[in-house]
């Protein structure tokens, strides 16, 4: 009997090898042997109901296609994370690696059908490490053991011609009657007999259903591999890749533990006809029948066949086996997405033997993002369990001691800052239209923060929990101890999950999944990682907002290049990577002093904008004027404007005195002629340049001025500061309008003991106001 509960919740660790079962999944406490290797990638994609893919290891260990097919590049390029099925070195592994198939080929594979598993197991167990290319039938069953749903090949094994006195029939039919994952491929090889091989599946009770591609249903032909039409007609047409996932949800739903076979003609473009297909099939299967009988029959006649069409069934092969690798990732992808929300029945074939972690579930916040859901913002940052200490000494002692204990208030709650950002954010969205892209280790924080976000109705769905088989996979935690006046004093913080683990592939799904108009990036992601993020943004036409976080992480966004002379990886105005900072002013001169000495500032891109702003040495007193004497003796309107060609809209959180908003105005900007904005324009460019248009700087004070005795926590406050800037720049609204909303937002914070106050929700119709005046 299987456990009924959403796919997206359930992950196998270290699952054992079995054979089908409906007994319930065994509980994280049940011992377990790693007898199926997960790659992480595919574990973490089946925990967060990421599209998955499997792909079979004899295409490359004994096909004849060729090493550039790149299957899992197109799985990708669709959406889905493929997972190469197969036997590495005496274990079953489910994702293999591009090196591991290299040493599979190199070193040499046996063919690996169903009945061939146990055996090369054990004898891995016994030291003989054996490689294994997974045929279809062995490729289903590490597929269904691993939990995932859609296998994408070529063509299919069948029964053979005269198949009824000599029993050669494929095992694939039989595994298609016993294995639930539904297969992709161009039908059967086409000197097999169809007719028979649809008889023995219907026997097996399998769905044979073939995508009409645009006929008419009593028109639609089972497919003769290298040709679209074979003259016997499909037993079931499909229509397109939501319903072939419809029907896949269906079969879960009611826990039929059969395969289903989805057939996808090849490409009119490469398709051999049929009639001279068929004699040259009739001439390669009477050859084989007198020179290869047995195992040797099948690759005679494709070698054959191969020779006698003078290599366009190869390119044929080839065409077709990427386009139904292609229809497997859409067909995965619309699966999980009918998944999200929809409480499915799990009956994997490993669930007697497999340990499951079960993620924390909320009546309130079980659906997921689909694929192609647009959304407003993506955040991708850092989400922690923060602990506050608040001294609680009492008396004139106002600090902790150092070197012992001492009496403290101390509460928790989610934080982070990619989590707060998210969180005030979606406080004052109208709609579920913000998502934090983030990770957290399968361990109790990790299970806090996601019931915690699941109730606040954040949609999680981006969020990946890290299994024990990574290294610091702890969930992030973040530990502030405060004097009495909630003053920091100092703080400890593990984000080691963050900084040390890296995803790109995933990264750029998620990115051009959700194409959102604004994406936040923060800063404690390492170097390589902040740039990755900010190019997959960039590249899906994202809006990117940095946020530095602390002064050490600020200067990951200007690391060193290897060559003084090396095109910087960000992006200049009028072009630029970053669109806009919140830094505070320590955050600032971070990132300044790390552009000037890795070389940003002495670049030949940068001087060009620098030279048309025209500001002068005596722009001091202006500087001054605009933002007070303190904060230009700090330099930061001088460090703010050195940078502006790389982020041209900068805002420096001045804590108590307020923000400073400085930015590059384009050629044609209204505000550089409007009175009303004269006194904050710093510059107006006189020079020829195509795109600068001046310099904007403007001085916003404090929205209020908090009494000692009502701060409750200063963390959180800038993150919610930006949330809430972010959340009206994505719906149209301009800077210089939404500085005092989100000021007012992050006084809420600083009057709550949250990462995000509740409170902020009750701006979300004065924000709507703001916008919808502009």
């Amino acid at each position: 009997m299987a456990f009924t509960r959403p796919l997206s919740k359930l992950l196998p660790t270290r699952p054992l090898l079995s054979t089908p079962s409906r007994r319930p999944y065994l509980t994280s406490s049940t011992p377990s042997h790693s007898w199926l290797r997960i790659h992480p990638e595919v574990s973490s994609a089946v925990r967060s109901n990421t599209p998955l893919v499997a792909l079979e290891s004899t295409i490359y260990t004994h096909g004849a296609l060729g090493n550039d097919l790149n299957l899992e590049q197109i799985v990708r390029d669709h959406g889905a994370i493929p997972a190469v099925c197969g036997i590495y070195a005496g274990q079953a592994t489910v994702g293999l690696t591009p090196e591991e198939i290299t040493t599979m080929c190199d070193q040499g594979a046996k063919k690996v059908s169903r009945r061939d598993l146990a055996y090369l197991i054990g004898q891995g167990i016994c030291g003989n490490k054996i490689h294994g290319g997974t045929t279809i039938a062995g490729t289903m069953i590490l597929a269904r053991q691993a939990g995932i749903r859609v296998f994408g090949t070529g063509g299919l094994g069948g029964v053979h011609q005269g198949g009824e006195n000599t029993m050669d029939i494929s095992a694939d039919l039989t595994e298609l009657g016993r294995t639930r994952v539904a297969v992709v491929s161009s039908g059967v090889k086409g000197f097999l007999d169809i007719p028979k091989t649809l008889e023995v599946l219907e026997t097996q009770g399998v769905l044979v259903a073939t995508f009409a591609d645009g006929k008419d249903q009593k028109e639609v032909d089972f497919p003769a591999f290298w040709a679209r039409e074979s003259g016997v007609k499909s037993p079931a047409v499909v229509w397109d890749e939501k319903e072939a996932a419809a029907i896949l949800l269906a079969q879960e739903k009611y826990d039929i533990e059969t395969g289903m076979l989805f057939v996808n003609p090849l490409p009119k473009e490469f398709e051999i006809p049929r009639s001279e297909m068929e004699e040259v099939i009739r001439i390669a299967v009477k050859e084989a029948e007198e020179k290869a009988p047995g195992n040797e029959n099948t690759p005679f006649v494709l070698r054959r066949i191969r020779e006698l069409t003078d290599g366009r069934s190869v390119i044929a092969n080839k065409a077709l086996v990427r386009d139904n690798v292609a229809r497997a990732a859409k067909i995965a992808v619309e699966f999980s997405k009918l998944v999200d929300g929809n409480p499915v029945t799990v009956g994997m074939a490993s669930a007697s033997n497999a340990t499951v972690t079960q993620q924390p579930t909320s009546s309130k916040a079980e659906t997921k993002p689909r694929a192609d859901h647009t959304v407003d913002i993506l955040v991708a940052g850092s989400v922690a369990l923060d602990l506050n200490c608040d001294y609680a000494g009492g008396g004139k002692t106002v600090s902790p001691a150092l070197n012992t204990s001492n009496p403290a208030s101390i509460s928790q709650s989610v934080g982070g800052v990619g989590h707060n950002i998210a969180m005030a954010a979606h406080k004052v969205s109208e709609e579920n239209n913000v998502r934090l892209c983030s990770m957290v280790g399968d361990d109790i924080a990790g299970s806090t923060i996601l019931s915690s976000l699941s109730a606040a109705g954040l949609d999680t769905s981006y969020i990946r929990v890290l299994g024990h088989e990574y290294p610091s996979a702890r969930t992030a935690q973040y530990v502030a101890v405060n004097d009495a006046h909630k003053s920091l004093v100092l703080a400890m913080a593990d984000m080691a999950i963050i900084s040390t683990h890296s995803f790109p592939n995933y990264w750029n799904s998620a990115v051009n999944a959700s194409k959102p108009k604004w994406m936040v990036v923060d800063a404690n992601w390492a170097e390589h990682d902040i740039q990755t993020w900010i190019q997959a943004g960039h590249k899906h036409n994202a809006k990117i907002a940095f946020e530095p976080v602390s002064a050490a992480k600020a200067a990951r966004l200007f690391p060193k290049l290897k060559n003084h002379h090396k095109k910087p990886e960000l992006g200049l105005f009028p072009r630029p990577s970053v669109h806009l900072s919140t830094p505070n002013q320590y955050e600032l001169l971070a990132m300044y002093e790390a552009a000037n000495e890795n070389g940003y500032l002495d670049t030949h891109n940068w001087f060009p904008i620098i030279d048309a702003f025209g500001i002068m040495r005596g722009a001091r007193e202006q500087f001054v004027d605009i933002a007070g004497a303190a904060a230009t003796d700090a330099g930061i309107p001088v460090q703010s404007v050195n940078l502006l060609p790389y982020i041209p809209t900068i805002i420096t959180k001045l804590g108590s005195s307020g923000v400073l908003l400085t930015t590059l105005l384009e050629k044609g900007d209204p505000r550089i002629r409007d009175p009303e904005h004269a006194r904050w324009i710093v510059s107006r460019t006189l020079s020829d340049h195509p795109s600068v248009g001046g310099v904007y700087m403007r001085m916003f004070p404090a929205a209020e001025r908090v009494k000692e005795e009502d701060i409750v926590s200063v963390n959180g406050i800038g993150d919610t500061f930006t949330g809430v800037l972010i959340a009206g720049l994505a719906r149209g609204g301009e800077v210089e309008e939404l500085i005092d909303i989100a000021q007012r937002a992050a006084v809420f914070t600083l009057k709550s003991s949250k990462g995000v106050s509740d409170e902020v929700a009750g701006l979300r119709s004065e924000l709507r106001r703001i916008v919808a005046k502009q």
